[in-house]
């Protein structure tokens, strides 16, 4: 394990807080209905990302400001990361993603601090988002995603 210790997330420069918890399940649909009929969540986005190998769900309280979110994720594919992961562990918590403003001063700054990351340059993420992740071992268990939004379109507004 890296000594995330010298370098931890804290001291990370452009950490801006928790972005979502994923949840890895294997009937997305029935996940959905539980996650907003029965805890009265509210879905604000939905997508296939082909890059993962994933269908993925976003969730937020009802009254909440929607800045961290529950992300609901499907595999598309058994040999996906996700459907790997179903296949040894079952449905349930898959990561914990840290919203960044810069993916890449991020990840020089974990790359000269020993703590590689999984992706060699970042990968396409929820809502046109930037990506990587930090594999579990080192970070004493937990897959840490890293997630730089998508500049908006002030157009778009």
């Amino acid at each position: 394990m890296s000594d995330f210790g010298a370098a931890g997330l804290s001291d990370l420069p452009g950490l801006l807080g928790i972005d979502h918890v994923g949840i890895a399940v294997a009937d997305l649909d029935a996940a959905v209905a539980f996650h907003t009929g029965t805890l009265g969540l509210v879905v604000v986005h939905r997508e296939v990302n082909p890059d993962q190998a994933v269908e993925e769900v976003m969730l937020v309280p009802p009254d909440g400001d929607g800045s961290t979110q529950v992300q609901l994720v499907g595999a598309l594919a058994a040999d996906s990361a996700v459907g790997r992961f179903l296949k040894r562990r079952g449905p349930g918590l898959h990561h914990l993603a840290y919203r960044v403003s810069d993916l890449s001063l991020v990840s020089r700054v974990l790359h000269k601090s020993g703590v590689p990351l999984i992706y060699d340059s970042p990968r396409a993420g929820t809502r046109g988002s930037r990506i990587n992740f930090v594999h579990p071992k080192d970070t004493g268990g937990t897959l840490i995603e890293l997630v730089e939004p998508a500049v908006e379109d002030p157009e778009s507004r």
